[in-house]
């Protein structure tokens, strides 16, 4: 729809199409900058040294309430799947298994990355761990959660690399929803077992988005080399670059 003087009128669907396109454009840079206020946010507060409200919650709803001698042990398992020994095994299945170029150095350079940016992070932060509530023996500092950064690092990685290369079929979005939820999972395990605060978790999922933002888009590129699928198609094989 035109309006009188030939320029064209812009409706709301009009608007919405285009933040839309705007957001999909800039997704990273939405996502780095969400997630560093975010995480700026919880580290002032727990540099005052007071448990956040969110943290009372979490206790009251996971410790309190949902604990149970059932349940424990699963949460366990589920805990054991951000643990050195299973991510370095499933590198390992990646590096040999995985098309394209190089995409064990890319899941194992990342791991490593975020390992140190924790080990850094802890350092300097120096928040105590819950005291009295722990169902597992842990040491050193407590935010962000080392756990959860590994998780959403490694895992998350999984889940732009298939989304990215795997064919645009229901099992792209079956694998994904699947990693999705073992970050979670795992996440929410750190609290239940009484090892991290909520605060710790949602800091190291904040931390590693931000760096995924980064490492997907700087780096990663440079260890894969395949051929996005178009719709419906099959993978393509090698190809000489990749666009982030």
């Amino acid at each position: 729809m035109a309006r009188t003087d030939g320029t064209p009128a812009w409706g709301a669907g009009d608007l919405l199409r285009g933040a839309l396109s705007l957001a999909r454009d800039n997704l990273r840079l939405i996502v780095l900058l969400v997630c560093t206020i975010v995480f700026l946010a919880l580290l002032g507060e727990v540099l005052e040294g007071e448990i956040l409200r969110l943290d009372a919650m979490a206790y009251e709803l996971f410790v309190e309430r949902l604990r149970s001698d059932a349940l424990t042990p699963v949460v366990q398992g589920v805990t054991s799947l951000a643990s050195v020994v299973v991510l370095a095994v499933m590198a390992a299945v990646i590096a040999a298994l995985a098309p394209g170029k190089a995409p064990g150095w890319c899941v194992s350079v990342n791991l490593v990355c975020v390992v140190a940016l924790n080990a850094l992070l802890k350092a300097i932060v120096q928040r105590p761990r819950p005291e009295g509530f722990r169902l597992v023996a842990e040491s050193g500092y407590s935010f962000p959660s080392g756990h959860s950064m590994v998780a959403m690092a490694f895992f998350g990685l999984l889940i732009w690399m298939i989304w990215r290369y795997h064919r645009r079929d229901a099992m792209r979005v079956v694998w994904c929803s699947f990693f999705g939820l073992v970050i979670v999972a795992v996440g929410l395990s750190r609290i239940y077992l009484g090892v991290h605060y909520a605060s710790d978790v949602l800091a190291g999922f904040c931390v590693s988005l931000a760096w995924l933002a980064l490492y997907t888009k700087v780096v990663a590129p440079l260890f894969l080399t395949m051929d996005a699928p178009r719709d419906g198609a099959p993978e393509t094989g090698p190809r000489t670059g990749v666009e982030p």
